[in-house]
């Protein structure tokens, strides 16, 4: 099971389903959400300044279209030198349309270790869990 698992999604009703469904799988303790890669390093930023990085997420579920600031844009700002320190999260790329572009734009960034089409279900969480050696 993770600690803490960050949600980054503009859809109130995908996140509260994010929620819904992780818990009752017991996939991970905590889950923390953001509206948009903006609110998301606001966290990060806010671990770091406060030197309280044993809450920081094991793994980020991403949405890719947002406004403000979308997920490629985030994932362009979280992979700086600024955020190393938080590079041991992972990301798990969800998203309403799987795009050949958008897969092979994926894999430029280390961090993304699938992408999946939303919404989360129970048996994606079972699916992670083998993947990410959970069990």
């Amino acid at each position: 099971m993770l600690e803490q698992i960050l949600c980054i999604d503009d859809d109130p009703i995908t996140l509260m389903l994010c929620k819904k469904v992780i818990s009752k799988s017991s996939f991970s303790k905590e889950i923390i959400t953001a509206p948009n890669g903006e609110e998301a390093l606001h966290h990060f930023n806010t671990l770091k300044y406060n030197k309280n990085k044993a809450n920081k997420p094991q793994l980020i579920f991403l949405d890719l279209n947002m406004p403000v600031m979308g997920g490629w844009e985030f994932l362009d700002h979280f992979t700086a030198p600024d955020y190393n320190e938080f590079n041991t999260a992972k990301v798990i790329v969800l998203s309403s349309t799987i795009d050949p572009e958008d897969l092979a734009k994926a894999k430029k960034y280390p961090i993304i270790i699938d992408f999946l089409s939303k919404p989360i279900t129970q048996q994606m969480l079972e699916y992670l869990k083998k993947k990410m050696n959970l069990q």
